[in-house]
Order: structure tokens, then sequence, then C-alpha cells
């Protein structure tokens, strides 16, 4: 029963992953990554509970307290702030997002298939799943024009790698991970600062016109 909630936790990560893909509303690119920190503590602390790792509870609750209510509550505030509320422009439809993101979760599975028989019993078949998460955020950050939305996918990235983590060596230590928290809150703190910089000046948030001062 914990071994198929585990799996039912890595089939919601990636599903999620594609639904990013395909939102064009920022703030619903919000709660959908609130919603992948908190399959990813249930997931953490199944793990803890099958492996009677009990510091795996901690860390599951430091995600549940961060990627589910900090961040997002963080995030939030910015778009309200800075009405940046849409996404409007991709550098491919949403479609051709979605036939690249298939494509990418099929070459992780087959990037994870030898690194499978290291992975503990529990979380078996799930490395794959980890690894085609981060490819689908990266993707998101190649797409994605404006800088909330490159952020999300940033975010996003590190559940895959802090799945990844899990499914191979049943976490990290908690020092790592508290350490990891801590600079990613810190580092959307920054950018938040860095958001309302690029606004002041450009009066948008599509990165486009980043490049154009790099030209100029």
């Amino acid at each position: 029963m914990q071994t198929q909630l585990i799996h039912l936790c890595a089939a919601l990560l990636l599903l999620l992953a594609f639904a990013m893909l395909a939102q064009r509303r920022v703030a619903n690119l919000v709660g959908l990554l609130a919603a992948q920190g908190l399959a990813l503590a249930v997931c953490t602390a199944t793990v803890g509970a099958v492996t009677g790792q009990h510091e795996l509870y901690a860390s599951a609750a430091l995600t549940l307290l961060l990627k589910v209510l900090v961040l997002p509550w963080v995030l939030h505030r910015l778009i309200r702030q800075l009405h940046a509320q849409w996404d409007t422009e991709t550098l491919l439809r949403i479609p051709s997002m979605q036939i690249v993101g298939i494509v990418l979760v099929m070459f992780a599975f087959v990037l994870a298939q030898p690194m499978e028989r290291f992975a503990g019993a529990a979380t078996r078949g799930t490395l794959g799943i980890a690894l085609a998460v981060v490819f689908l955020a990266l993707l998101m950050m190649i797409v994605r024009r404006t800088a909330i939305a490159q952020v999300v996918g940033f975010l996003a990235m590190e559940n895959g790698l802090l799945f990844a983590a899990i499914s191979a060596t049943y976490g990290m230590p908690m020092v790592v991970e508290l350490g990891i928290g801590l600079d990613v809150l810190v580092g959307v703190f920054v950018l938040g600062i860095f958001f309302f910089q690029i606004r002041e000046q450009f009066d948008s948030l599509e990165l486009r016109h980043l490049e154009r001062l790099r030209d100029e």
C-alpha cells in the first residue's frame, strides 16, 4: 500500500509537470508548483515510513513549509504587485511543447534504466519519473519568456532533483536539504527585488528586454 502511494505521488509529479507546460496563467503555475510540493512532501513522508528513517519526516515537514506555504505565498504576492498574471508568449506552441515533453520523458526513462538497480525497493521505477520532471521543468524554463514563469520552472526542477535524491538514496542529509531550502528561499526574495527593478526600468517582465540591453 505504501509503495503504491509512492508511485502515485511520482505519477502526480509527472502529470503536474505536463500541466505546467500547458498553463499560461502565472498564478495557476504557482498553484501547480505548490501541488508538486505537496506530492513531494507526501512521498518523502511515505518513504520515511517504509524505511524507518525518521529524519525524512523532518524533510517532509520542511518541504511542506517551504514549497507548499512560504514560496507560493511569496510568488503570489510578487504576481499581484507586478501585475504579471499572464505569460502570453512562449517560444513553442502548447501542442509542440507537449510533444517535446513526451520525447523528453522517454529519454529520461532510457537514461534512468541503468541506474534503477541503485534505487531502493520501495522507490524502484520512480527514478525515471524524477529525471523526466527535471527535463520538463528545464523545457519550461527554455520556452517561457517572462521572468516569474522561469523562476517557477527552476523551482519545479528542484522538486525533480529532490525526488531523484529520494528515489536513488532515500534522501539527502538533513543539514544539506535545510541549506538548499534556505538558499532557494533567499534566492526567490532576491529575484523578487530584481523583478521590481526590471518592471520599473522596462515596464515589462519579458526577458527579451534584457537581451536587447545586452546587445546594446
